[in-house]
């Protein structure tokens, strides 16, 4: 693959890519150096106006397309995504700064997505109900409409992957706002889709303001669903726009993940887990492990072993290969950090590891907290950041009581040998993902979603597609 990153950097909208042509500029930056690496065009109300346009006419087109041809183009994209995975990783790491090797591999699970949905797209069943010889009652299933797709810079593929292939799979258009931030890896996102055979404009790509793009698109009658990944207050801000229009919604919004490590867990295996993926991408992951409340009796050996291997965790530009932890997304990051770190210190909590602000770029360094109390600010607002705070608890209610405490339930984890305790806990934990044992619960196959402030619907898995479909009864006497 051939791909000039400042060249082709650009809107699509129609039926073809568009520059800055007069348009408003904004830059990129690479968050480990603090630098501007490239311009992204946004979009006018007239390009808006336009992608709407498109997207009503070729919805009507591509729901008329066989399902075994959208399964083509979809396994296609999924091939495509694996065999430039290498060149999106690098843009990826060079836009959002995490490691090469995390980046790459996001490119990758990208694609099991497209193959799975593209494996479902034949396979969207009705029934027959049973009627008197001569009459006839059948359910059909049928995709919404045009859908407009917002999705945030953390997992700038993955997660527009989502909610494209289902989408795609059972006959939407779709209007994608990504973000900002990461332009280059979702465009090359777009063209794998084109590549692979997908009739131009039934995907389009939009940058822009978020709020203005948000309230253009949600303002029409053409978009049907509207499927958003982010913060708890935009969330809400899109559902008041979306109730006008009556317009369905998915939302998969903030978390705060409680992890309830139990002393019949075998720890050092358990601490070789959870540091790593505390530290994945720095932090900024929606179901990242960040509340962790451990058993009273191996409390003190835990916080020391997560110390330990918090220290080891190296940063750097995420091309470096030595590189475990890049930066911060932007320079607000570091900041808002800093002020959740400094008020638990003042409440009693006590930095195990880490604690301070990188020297150059928007870098935090990996970091622990131990004896967080409850009143502190992090443990009650998501950190979004490298920041693990760590508390005891006595018994298993009481570890229930404390990971059900706030208003989020994204994702919860455990670990435990004791299976009757860790059926308790699968029912207890209010959240739409419990990993026990695991982290491993984003998946193809598999619904994700939260409940309370997490948001509602799910992506991924039947459920995922189920959300791009309405349901319709065809009575016949």
């Amino acid at each position: 693959m051939t791909y000039d990153y400042n060249a082709d950097l650009a809107l699509f909208i129609g039926s073809g890519w568009k520059i800055g042509e007069g348009r408003d500029l904004l830059p990129v930056v690479d968050p480990a150096r603090g630098e501007t690496i490239a311009e992204v065009p946004l979009a006018t109300p007239a390009d808006l106006d336009e992608a709407l346009v498109t997207a009503d006419a070729r919805f009507r087109e591509w729901r008329s397309v066989a399902p075994e041809a959208r399964a083509a183009v979809l396994r296609k994209t999924a091939a495509l995504l694996r065999e430039r995975a290498d060149v999106i990783g690098r843009t990826l790491t060079l836009e959002q700064g995490k490691p090469f090797a995390e980046a790459r591999a996001e490119a990758i699970s990208s694609a099991s997505f497209f193959d799975w949905c593209a494996e479902e797209a034949v396979r969207i069943y009705g029934r027959v109900l049973p009627r008197p010889s001569g009459q006839r009652s059948i359910v059909i299933r049928q995709p919404v409409g045009p859908v407009a797709a917002f999705s945030p810079w953390n997992f700038p593929v993955y997660l527009m992957a989502k909610k494209l292939a289902p989408a795609l799979a059972v006959g939407c258009s779709v209007i994608a706002k990504p973000p900002e931030e990461t332009p280059g890896c979702t465009g090359m996102l777009l063209r794998c889709l084109l590549d692979a055979g997908l009739p131009a404009g039934v995907v389009q790509l939009v940058h822009g303001v978020p709020d203005a793009v948000s309230r253009h698109l949600l303002a029409s009658p053409v978009i049907r669903k509207i499927s958003f990944t982010g913060s708890v207050p935009v969330g809400k801000h899109l559902m008041r726009l979306a109730a006008d229009g009556l317009k369905r919604v998915t939302m998969e919004l903030g978390g705060h993940a409680p992890v309830l490590v139990f002393d019949d867990c075998d720890l050092e295996k358990t601490l070789d887990m959870v540091v790593p993926q505390k530290f994945r991408n720095a932090g900024q992951v929606c179901v990242s492990p960040t509340r962790f409340y451990v058993q009273e009796g191996i409390y003190q050996r835990f916080i020391e072993g997560f110390a330990a291997r918090t220290a080891q965790v190296t940063t750097g530009h995420g091309l470096d290969a030595e590189t475990k932890m890049g930066p911060l997304a932007n320079v607000r990051r570091p900041q808002a950090i800093a002020a959740l770190v400094e008020d638990a210190e003042a409440k009693g909590a006590r930095v195990m590891a880490g604690g301070r602000r990188g020297n150059a770029g928007f870098f935090f360094q990996p970091t622990l907290l131990a004896d967080v109390p409850d009143s502190a600010d992090i443990m009650n607002n998501e950190p979004f950041g490298p920041v693990a705070v760590a508390a005891p608890f006595s018994t298993l209610d009481d570890a229930i009581a404390k990971a059900n405490r706030l208003p989020y339930g994204l994702a919860a984890f455990a670990f435990t040998e004791n299976m009757r305790q860790a059926n308790l806990l699968g029912d207890g934990i209010e959240s739409g993902m419990v990993g026990i044992n695991t982290f491993a619960i984003s998946t193809a196959d598999a619904p994700f979603g939260g409940v309370k402030d997490s948001g509602f619907g799910s992506e991924g898995g039947l459920e995922g597609l189920d959300s791009y479909l309405v349901t319709k009864a065809i009575h016949t006497a």
